[in-house]
């Protein structure tokens, strides 16, 4: 069997818009970090298979494995000292993850014995891999694009059963697929005006430029819609953002560790407890809501509370939907108002279990016991619904990111740019000058052109060894 040797390794050509890959070989450990049962090590570059073969101690050597079947050996250091019985695998470039020659160690899940085969692999050649390496090198070399590269992430930070299913899809490339069907279109549209631009003699005729029209119209519907996904996005993969607020001691906290079911906050009758915003997870019945308990609001002379209170108030401007808290044990606070009519936020009249002051009679609000828990199914079902109400449940698999949306924007506003210069016969000049630029913003998306300045906003959010 052909083995790839380091003095026959070569330099990975770059495609199209992409820079080229060097022939240095990476190694990383790709499991969480901590104790368990199986760990994984990654090697991937040109000499991953001869790092291989001086580590693995077998029946055969690495370079001698068919691609795709694990073999039990030995792992030893330097001096031939075993390190741990593993398994060892080949997947021999290009049908590997990263398009490369790539060898994966399954070790024992210990914290030293892992580091230790890792350090058997930097002293065989290879050197500690980057943030999301063995995935930027996958993209680099063709194996997907780069909205695939970022569903990766998503997937392992999938939090419900849709925001899965999205980071499954593009994954897939389905969003990649639509990218490409808009930028083939524009591609098309400006090589039809150049070849007008340059063969002038040939001429256009007259329904021609109403054909243009209508291709450019659809390529900005097509542009228009997926930047409808992007506040869904959002929400798959950060969570609608419900902020709980109110007077101190009418039970925020509590409210919190309740939503949750476990006590993620301290309680206490103490005032001012809360000093700051505690943000955590929650899967709603496949709605990922993220949950902020603020400090209460009320007069202080604290300076540590009251910046408490401004970070609270920061909160609210932030927030996707309140829950806006009160002791209906107590009389009103001073700063509360009969905020039901705003649609965005919920009036909780906490400690349904003590009894009502009259301050509460006839007032409009939901009321919950913390203590109880009287209330509490109405509560989640009253969130869902005003949630759905301002349309921040997604429904659709297909949702773009941030990165996505300032690259498709940017596309949208020159086809727009375009589209008024058509209109009114300014030279075709400037209208495809507007649409290449549109294309290049497009191309952006999927990783086609213009990606140098973008491939490191991107990686390192991925851990090492991923």
């Amino acid at each position: 069997m052909h083995r790839r040797t380091e003095e026959s390794a070569e330099v990975s050509p770059a495609i199209e818009g992409r820079p080229a890959l060097t022939g240095d070989t990476i190694a990383a450990i790709s499991t969480p970090a901590g104790e368990g049962a199986i760990a994984l090590v990654r090697i991937s570059g040109p000499t991953a298979v001869a790092v291989g073969d001086k580590i693995f101690r077998g029946k055969k050597t690495p370079s001698q494995f068919a691609p795709h079947i694990q073999h039990v050996g030995e792992i030893i250091d330097e001096a031939g000292r075993l390190i741990d019985q593993a398994m060892l695998s080949v997947h021999r470039a290009p049908a590997s993850y990263t398009g490369e020659d790539l060898v994966e160690i399954s070790c024992h899940g210990g914290t030293l014995v892992t580091a230790k085969v890792l350090e058997a692999c930097l002293r065989s050649g290879a050197r500690g891999a980057r943030p999301g390496e063995f995935t930027e090198r996958a993209f680099l070399n063709g194996k997907m694009d780069l909205t695939q590269a970022e569903a990766v992430i998503d997937l392992i930070r999938a939090k419900t059963d849709l925001a899965l299913r999205s980071a499954t899809e593009q994954l897939e490339g389905r969003l990649g697929q639509k990218i490409r069907k808009i930028r083939d279109a524009l591609v098309d549209l400006v090589a039809h005006i150049n070849a007008a631009i340059d063969f002038p003699e040939e001429g256009i005729a007259p329904d021609e430029g109403e054909i243009l029209h209508a291709r450019l119209d659809s390529i900005r519907i097509e542009l228009s819609s997926l930047l409808e996904t992007a506040d869904h996005g959002r929400i798959l993969r950060e969570g609608v953002r419900v902020v709980i607020y109110g007077a101190t001691n009418a039970g925020k906290s509590s409210l919190l560790n309740r939503l949750l079911g476990f006590d993620r906050v301290i309680v206490s009758e103490t005032h001012g407890t809360t000093r700051d915003t505690i943000e955590e997870m929650l899967n709603l019945r496949g709605v990922p809501l993220r949950l902020v308990d603020t400090a209460g609001l009320r007069p202080s002379a604290s300076d540590l509370e009251r910046e408490g209170i401004t970070r609270t108030e920061k909160s609210l401007r932030t927030a996707d939907l309140l829950l806006h808290v009160a002791d209906q044990s107590a009389p009103t606070p001073a700063h509360f108002a009969d905020t039901a009519q705003n649609g965005n936020e919920i009036v909780l009249l906490n400690k349904s279990d003590l009894p009502e002051h009259s301050d509460w009679k006839d007032f409009r609000a939901l009321r919950i016991s913390c203590v109880t828990e009287e209330g509490f199914p109405e509560l989640k079902q009253e969130i869902l619904m005003r949630i759905t109400k301002q349309n921040l449940r997604p429904e659709s698999a297909i949702a773009i990111n941030a990165r996505h949306r300032d690259c498709l924007r940017r596309a949208l506003e020159l086809c727009d740019r375009a589209h008024a210069a058509m209109r009114q016969g300014i030279s075709s000049e400037y209208t495809v000058l507007d649409l290449n630029e549109a294309l290049r913003a497009v191309g952006e998306v999927i990783g086609e052109i213009g990606v140098e300045d973008i491939l490191d906003s991107v990686f390192n959010h991925f851990c090492i060894g991923k």
